[in-house]
């Protein structure tokens, strides 16, 4: 099973797993809520997740950005802030969609692919402008 696949279910599940940054070790919260079968799929791909965690430190902040609303998008996690402002701000949605239709360009077809490795110029842009009107919307409220 794909790595954003088991991530994405547990997400779903009310449960929330991240890389902790005081020991930079995988850490889940709520890990009651995750059904069995999605947690033992974690089990078995562990090294997969925590290579995928790892692999974000150190990314730039536009990446980070639009990581966390693509994944608000795809409803996996839930972020208030950043559903109010996509919300309060149809042209950066509009830009995250668009910004998914040139990675689909780039044979980004299956959402469970980690986004990054199909990339651009393009699509770096999108992402850099993305993040930029993010960090805009912050600064009016």
């Amino acid at each position: 099973m794909q790595v954003l696949r088991i991530l994405s279910l547990i997400w779903k599940s009310g449960a929330n797993i991240y890389l902790d940054n005081t020991d930079n070790r995988i850490a889940i919260k709520q890990q009651e809520l995750i059904p069995k079968e999605v947690m033992q799929a974690a089990e078995q791909n562990f090294q997969q997740i925590d290579d995928w965690f790892k692999s974000w430190k150190g990314e730039s902040a536009d990446k980070i950005t639009i990581r966390k609303a693509l994944h608000v998008f795809c409803g996996w996690e839930q972020n208030e802030k950043l559903n109010k402002w996509l919300c309060d701000d149809t042209d950066s949605l509009f830009l995250l969609h668009d910004w998914t239709v040139v990675l689909a360009k780039n044979n980004w077809i299956n959402i469970y692919d980690d986004f990054r490795n199909y990339e651009n110029t393009e699509s770096n842009r999108m992402a850099r402008e993305f993040y930029e009107r993010a960090i805009k919307y912050t600064k009016s409220k």
